[in-house]
């Protein structure tokens, strides 16, 4: 298929409605890792989400997954050899970093992130890298070690100052026997979220209808500003300890990750968590209660604000100078006063947003104690779920949760906390829309 067919392609007059990202491309440069199997779900679920995808293979990738598979999945040829007569005369490797919208490397192995941090090009893949005008997203994927060795967190510090987009790596176990850690591929679903965030923020517009009707907007935040706190806070007790709840930051995270998806400003304010930041969002890091009171203050106004940190709710009431030793005197006493509410202090003071959105984190009678949180603090709704042991919602990749509000309670079944992320961004969405267009009473 030539190029210019391909353009006619991707700028039709219509744009497909459950296809929002028709006519936007990717190109995914496949590295040699075993998560390159993953590759095959990314580009499909990117297919279905309406981008076009080409795709490139390093040799060692060709050792986990074949191009007849990546070419069957993306409806284009796989590229692998960067001196193939018949691929330059078609496109030619220059011409092929640049046709896309966004260049994506998963796996991106260490040896990628060094050619790339690095300027070497010995390769199509690489080559492509170094020959782009167009923006990089990478996830990486390598043992733990090499992830944390000096040379990796030199490139990867390189790469983050030229504007290199990153998402992942996740913990958790690897390929290897035995071994464990920070270095797992981000998966699919959390790719293509960071993907539609860098390729989204303006708002899709359908072409008009045949009726010559209006354009409809595909983006349900874009122009929203939306505010979201996640992870815990650490309340010191003395310079060596605090006072925290057992809170990953997962699912804020993911919300954040999601309005910016959706097309908004996103402000997110995160405690002390162990978590890449989301793409396109901007990230307030803050540690204790106070802190992090101070800082969703200082970003109002915004249209929506979603509180799902776990926000200590205690502090003592003085922080010890000194680390305090045990044994040989009397146990220490410690007199705890309450951190500030900040989730009823928005909720009831100025500006207020238009939504606010509280969690609640209970470990029993959990629809009883949202609803008395719902009309005790004031917000408009409560994301309610059951965070007991057995649950292993706490750091954990799923959630259960009961969204509460005014209107009765929705019960929602177990989700991946993306998917409960995704949800809640289209409930709150489609609230704005329904507030907007009310008739004035």
């Amino acid at each position: 298929m030539s190029d210019d067919r391909r353009s006619d392609d991707h700028h039709s007059d219509a744009v497909d409605a459950g296809k929002p990202f028709a006519g936007r491309s990717l190109l995914i440069l496949i590295g040699g890792g075993i998560a390159a199997y993953k590759v095959l779900e990314l580009i499909r679920r990117a297919k279905d989400r309406g981008f076009s995808v080409r795709a490139i293979l390093t040799k060692a990738a060709t050792e986990f997954v074949t191009p007849l598979s990546v070419a069957s999945l993306s409806g284009e040829k796989a590229f692998t050899d960067l001196f193939s007569l018949t691929d330059e005369a078609d496109i030619g490797h220059i011409a092929l970093s640049r046709s896309s919208d966004l260049v994506v490397v998963a796996p991106a192995t260490a040896d990628l992130l060094a050619k790339l941090a690095n300027g070497h090009a010995d390769d199509l893949a690489s080559t492509a890298l170094l020959a782009t005008d167009k923006p990089v997203l990478v996830a990486p994927a390598m043992n733990p070690r090499m992830w944390a060795h000096p040379a990796t967190v030199r490139n990867t510090d390189t790469l983050r100052g030229d504007g290199v987009h990153f998402v992942g790596p996740n913990s958790g176990a690897m390929a290897e026997r035995g071994e464990s850690g920070l270095g797992r591929m981000a998966e699919p679903h959390e790719i293509l979220t960071a993907i539609e965030a860098l390729l989204a923020p303006a708002p899709l517009l359908l072409a008009r209808d045949g009726a010559g009707g209006g354009r409809l907007t595909l983006l349900p935040l874009a122009g929203k500003r939306v505010l979201v706190t996640s992870g815990p806070t650490h309340e010191p007790i003395d310079p060596v300890r605090y006072i925290a709840n057992r809170s990953s930051g997962k699912q804020g995270h993911a919300i954040a990750a999601a309005a910016a998806a959706a097309g908004a400003e996103v402000i997110l304010v995160s405690g002390p968590v162990n978590l890449p930041d989301p793409p396109g969002v901007k990230v307030r890091r803050v540690t204790t209660a106070r802190d992090m009171l101070a800082a969703v203050l200082a970003n109002l106004p915004v249209d929506i604000a979603i509180f799902a940190a776990a926000v200590a709710d205690w502090r003592t009431a003085e922080e010890a100078d000194a680390k305090i030793k045990k044994g040989g005197g009397p146990m220490p006493q410690f007199s705890l006063v309450e951190n500030p509410d900040i989730l009823a202090t928005v909720s009831k003071g100025s500006p207020r947003p238009p939504l606010v959105i509280g969690f609640a984190a209970e470990t029993d009678m959990v629809l009883e104690h949202a609803r008395a949180k719902l009309a005790r603090k004031g917000c408009d709704w409560i994301v309610a779920n059951d965070v007991s042991k057995e649950t292993g919602v706490m750091g954990g990749a799923s959630n259960t949760v009961h969204l509460i509000s005014a209107d009765g309670i929705e019960n929602w079944p177990t989700l991946d906390k993306t998917e409960v992320a995704r949800r809640l961004i289209a409930r709150a969405a489609a609230y704005l829309a329904n507030e907007e267009n009310a008739p004035a009473v």
